[in-house]
């Protein structure tokens, strides 16, 4: 059994997965240290009063040198000077996902892909739960894996979304089904190359053997390549093709075939595609994802269809905000990378307005140019990444300036026309301008929300 009692163990990164291993750490006798370059950080005096010592306002490296074992939070780089020099010190190095995962006494289904994460582990939990089925949902969403360790029984499922960044710092991580929904080039300021960042998703796969799942979206010729390295039994599933095996769309329905495809196999319609409320025929990809899971584990089609009916999508993976004028609004601030803000341009017909911009993270905006165009598509660059979007997109479609979202939303609305849609698809990171994606999303319906009350005003007069 993994122990730590009397250990040193530093802790990098001070955000809700670190604070959530520091906290697990203490509770487990290890003399915990929680170290972050910033000066302040939230619930300082719970984890004082947890026995954590903190060190805050930047690094000290022989705090890292000096330890028994390092665990970094998912933001913090592997190849931090400071980590760097604990690992010349041969001091281990691991990260959350991987700290949290050694002390679980239940099974775990792990979800990863460049996107579609939080919506399939998301409706993943509630199959789960509509079957029954004691589940715990968090890792890069909601609770962090170490905050659910104490919970942990040997019948409880845990549904975990894991990024790369939470991935590359595995060592024993084993889920008895990983999930792979695409893949595409992201996060490419943080890895050295697309190869990097692959390895990084295909270490989900790492520990398993050939009594564990693997479900790969064989849409994806990446994710498909990416799953071969791995030993378990594959459910392929398919939004577009008749598999001879797996889960795809069959006269209206997701259907399962072949015996391979699940826990009881056969032949079985699973979820009428009617039942589906989200908006984007790409994350159908994500129901039939979910669904694959959920029949690994005996979930009725009955409990799926009732989860996948009473699931309207998540906040800012294409939310619906409101109508104005005939104009549509549309949040997709969780389109942080080129593939996904591609695909939610591509679940809309024409008009379209969309806002694009932030942190570049790399990537070829001009994979945008044509969708756009097919669309009577014109584009609202907001962010760092302005110079970059003029000089890829302005060729083919109109493109104007933004300085804040606020501007961008009436931008916007004044390009729109009637039965068009204004969407938020950035297509790029929050940093520069939010604190978060999620940030950059509920800021993004502050302004539509404001628009629509000046609209309202000017009716009346």
């Amino acid at each position: 059994m993994f122990s730590v009692d009397e250990q040193r163990v530093v802790v990098v990164g001070a955000a809700r997965s670190g604070v959530a291993a520091a906290e697990l750490l203490a509770s487990r006798g290890a003399e915990t240290i929680l170290t972050d370059v910033r000066s302040a950080i939230e619930d300082e005096g719970r984890l004082r009063e947890a026995g954590v010592k903190l060190e805050l306002g930047g690094h000290r490296r022989e705090t890292f040198t000096d330890a028994d074992l390092i665990v970094l939070s998912p933001g913090v780089s592997p190849l931090q000077p400071d980590v760097a020099a604990a690992r010349d010190a041969d001091v281990p190095v691991i990260g959350e996902l991987e700290l949290a995962f050694r002390w679980l006494r239940g099974r775990v289904v792990a979800i990863t892909g460049t996107k579609g994460k939080s919506t399939t582990t998301t409706l993943i939990g509630r199959m789960l739960e509509a079957g029954g089925l004691k589940t715990l949902v968090g890792g890069n969403i909601g609770v962090p894996l170490s905050a659910q360790v104490e919970r942990s029984t040997p019948d409880t499922i845990h549904v975990v979304e894991a990024s790369s960044f939470q991935l590359e710092t595995t060592e024993l991580f084993h889920p008895m089904v990983a999930v792979l929904l695409n893949f595409s080039p992201d996060h490419l300021d943080r890895h050295a190359n697309v190869e990097e960042y692959a390895d990084a998703k295909a270490r989900i796969f790492a520990n398993q053997g050939p009594h564990d799942w693997a479900v790969v979206n064989v849409d994806d010729p990446e994710a498909v390549r990416l799953a071969s390295r791995g030993r378990a039994r594959q459910i392929p599933i398919s939004r577009t093709q008749t598999l001879s095996e797996g889960l795809m769309i069959v006269a209206g329905s997701i259907l399962r075939r072949g015996t391979g495809a699940g826990a009881r196999g056969g032949e079985q319609a699973l979820v009428p595609l009617s039942a589906v409320k989200l908006i984007g025929p790409h994350l159908v990809t994500d129901v039939l994802a979910a669904a694959a899971v959920a029949d690994i584990f005996g979930v009725s089609p009955a409990a799926m269809t009732k989860a996948v009916d009473a699931f309207p999508g998540l906040e800012h993976a294409l939310e619906s905000v409101r109508e104005i004028a005939g104009v549509r609004f549309v949040n997709d601030s969780k389109a942080t990378n080129i593939e996904a803000a591609l695909r939610s341009i591509e679940s809309f017909t024409r008009d379209l307005v969309v806002i694009i911009g932030g942190r570049y993270k790399g990537g070829d905006f001009g994979l945008l140019r044509e969708p756009l165009r097919a669309r009577h598509g014109t584009v609202v660059a907001i962010g760092e990444a302005r110079p970059l979007l003029h000089q890829a997109l302005a060729d083919t479609v109109r493109v104007r300036d933004a300085e804040t979202m606020d501007d961008a939303v009436r931008l916007a609305f004044t390009g729109a026309v009637p039965g068009g849609t204004v969407l938020l698809a950035p297509a790029c990171s929050s940093f520069d301008m939010f604190r978060d994606y999620a940030e950059r999303g509920r800021r993004f319906k502050e302004a539509v929300l404001a628009l629509a009350q000046d609209v309202d005003r000017t009716r009346e007069q």
